[in-house]
């Protein structure tokens, strides 16, 4: 479900624009207001509607997930530190789901330059750099052991 700005709504912050991934959310020129200038490239990862204070920014349904004559709002309230997905069907039946808004500080996250430079050994490595300890785990299982051999260990 791509994205697209309520114009009336926005305005021009442009965190829309510093959060986009895909780099499609831009600040129109002559409105000064954010447009997702190729919906079809939209990853649909909605950073740009969770990102928007105005709550400006709204995605489109697909048809066989929301047929003609739907909508789809979202809602950010961060008091509530929750996004709300509200889903009204043309039949009038609506849905709603709440997910938490898991963003981290500005800042908090290291950069790469941060983390020790691996050793060439971990380049032989199935893991990524820091992936158990990034993930909360002790480590991955051995993918080039047979299952029977993984339960035994």
């Amino acid at each position: 479900m791509p994205t697209f700005v309520y114009m009336t709504r926005c305005d021009g912050c442009g965190h829309c624009v510093d959060i986009c991934p895909s780099d499609i959310m831009h600040i129109d020129p002559t409105y000064r207001r954010a447009v997702n200038i190729e919906p079809n490239m939209c990853w649909e990862c909605y950073s740009c509607v969770k990102a928007c204070p105005q709550n400006a920014i709204d995605a489109r349904g697909y048809a066989d997930f929301a047929p003609l004559g739907h909508s789809v709002r979202v809602l950010r309230e961060e008091s509530k530190g929750t996004v709300s997905w509200k889903v009204k069907f043309r039949n009038g039946e609506e849905k709603n789901f709440v997910s938490p808004i898991r963003t981290t500080e500005w800042g908090s996250i290291k950069s790469p330059s941060e983390y020790d430079v691996p050793s060439e050994e971990s380049f032989k490595e199935q893991e990524l750099a820091h992936e158990p300890e990034a993930l909360n785990i002790p480590g991955l299982p051995d993918l080039t052991l047979k299952a029977s051999d993984q339960e035994a260990q």
